[in-house]
């Protein structure tokens, strides 16, 4: 065999698994065949929070005349942004590959598939290995309505030569509501269409309630329990037909309406390699594919897409493999955040999810963070616990607010040790902080139950 691993993305997962197998004296290969850093170094979410951050400057601006500042916006450069943007993706770029040089992998710039199941075809090579890793992540997919070539996706989002002034986005997910900030921020008029009654399905029922009062709130035009049904062109812009009949005259519509898993091209068949109902390929709770010898990681699962679980997942592949410390990676209590305006994040159980496995305890807390008190913004954080009203656990945490995503990594360890919420009762706060709120809620808000609902 050629190599003892042979890795096919060089994505997070990837990059992780062959770095740390070849630190552990493997013969290790890996191809990428578009860039390296995968999705989220360089179309998702790294670029994407450079975008968010230059929307919250703006408001910033604005809201330092509440402290005394005397500050003129003379509006925004998004040619200037996206050249800033670009720069530090190439360079992040470069820093993936160089940690696979200095690991002793081998690259190679080019796209693998299968010719069977220890025989890759690796740019025109023929290219053996004992074992091998699927690690080449997802793409954005769109909707199949008239005029669909007329919108973009997400990949196209980060290289747009301008900025539209009226922007339509379809859907209500991570990259809806994040790109909606964005858009709304840097002055577009900006409409968000959904089918579902509140954006954001799967979290939190008060964060989903609370995120759609805050879009509203930043100048985003909401649309749920809707449809499009056509795009067409319309004087040097797109009109997009929603199934209620309102028609919207934008410069753009984005379908931000999910992703699907990047096996197209891979010739799985000829390895015997079983995927799902939606493309994923399958695989048990040790990375195993249906050949025992291949192994898949990361988004091309469609488990939990998250760029920190695919990079844990290739870091625990590769020392099971190769380090003589054979373990897993738990998909249990992962926090998460949404870069929406002011951000999401989120860890554990959500009150829907915890109420139908028994009686849960409810603590509640909004309020206007101390920077609006100053600045005049209708703006306001909402904090939330969700206990197990048996065994005082705390089973999931949640808030919208600015800072959500630091103050959440911290909890996230919390819920994961099995924190109870007297843990969190004695736990003495920051003070003055958001974050102090976390330990100071004493009042509870409901119970909620599998035989309750709320109350």
């Amino acid at each position: 065999m050629d190599f003892d691993l042979f890795v096919i993305g060089g994505g997070s997962a990837g990059v992780r698994c062959a770095r740390i197998a070849a630190g552990h004296g493997a013969r290790v290969g890996v191809a990428e065949s578009r860039f390296w850093g995968g999705t989220c170094v360089n179309i998702g979410c790294v670029p994407k929070k450079f975008l968010v951050m230059a929307a919250e400057y703006g408001a910033a601006a604005e809201d330092a005349r509440g402290f005394g500042w005397d500050v003129e916006t003379k509006g925004h450069d998004w040619s200037a942004l996206i050249a800033a943007k670009d720069k530090e993706i190439a360079r992040l770029n470069g820093i993936y590959r160089r940690l696979l040089d200095n690991s002793g992998a081998k690259i190679f710039d080019a796209k693998a598939s299968f010719i069977d199941a220890h025989t890759l075809d690796v740019g025109g090579q023929r290219i053996t290995a004992e074992r091998i890793v699927i690690a080449t992540g997802g793409h954005p997919t769109g909707l199949g309505i008239p005029g669909a070539e007329h919108a973009i996706v997400s990949d196209d989002a980060f290289y747009l030569p301008e900025r539209p002034k009226r922007v339509a986005i379809v859907g209500s997910g991570y990259i809806a509501v994040e790109f909606a900030g964005v858009f709304a921020g840097l002055g577009a008029e900006t409409h968000l269409i959904y089918r579902q009654p509140l954006p954001l399905r799967g979290f939190d029922g008060d964060i989903r309630a609370a995120l759609a009062g805050t879009l509203a709130g930043n100048g985003v035009t909401l649309h749920p329990e809707t449809l499009p049904t056509a795009i067409a062109l319309q004087g040097g812009g797109k009109q997009l037909t929603l199934n209620n009949g309102t028609k919207l005259d934008v410069d753009l519509v984005f379908f931000a309406t999910g992703r699907a898993a990047n096996t197209k091209g891979l010739n799985l068949e000829a390895a015997g390699v079983r995927t799902g109902a939606r493309g994923e390929i399958l695989v048990d709770t040790a990375f195993r594919t249906s050949i025992p010898h291949i192994y898949a990681l990361g988004d091309v699962t469609d488990r939990l897409n998250l760029t920190p679980v695919a990079t844990a997942e290739g870091h625990a592949l590769a020392d099971t493999l190769f380090g003589n410390r054979p373990r897993g990676v738990s998909l249990e209590n992962v926090p998460t955040a949404v870069f929406s305006i002011p951000p999401i994040a989120t860890v554990g159980l959500t009150e829907e999810e915890a109420a139908k496995r028994g009686e849960v305890t409810i603590f509640l807390s909004r309020f206007t963070p101390m920077r609006h008190t100053l600045t005049g913004r209708e703006r306001k954080t909402l904090m939330k616990l969700v206990v197990d009203k048996a065994t005082n656990k705390v089973l999931g945490a949640h808030m919208l607010g600015e800072d959500a995503p630091e103050i959440m990594q911290g909890i996230g360890i919390a819920i994961t040790a099995g924190a109870t919420k007297a843990d969190f009762d004695r736990t003495i706060g920051i003070h003055p902080t958001a974050a102090e709120e976390f330990v100071t809620m004493r009042t509870q808000t409901r119970v909620a139950g599998p035989d309750l609902g709320t109350k």
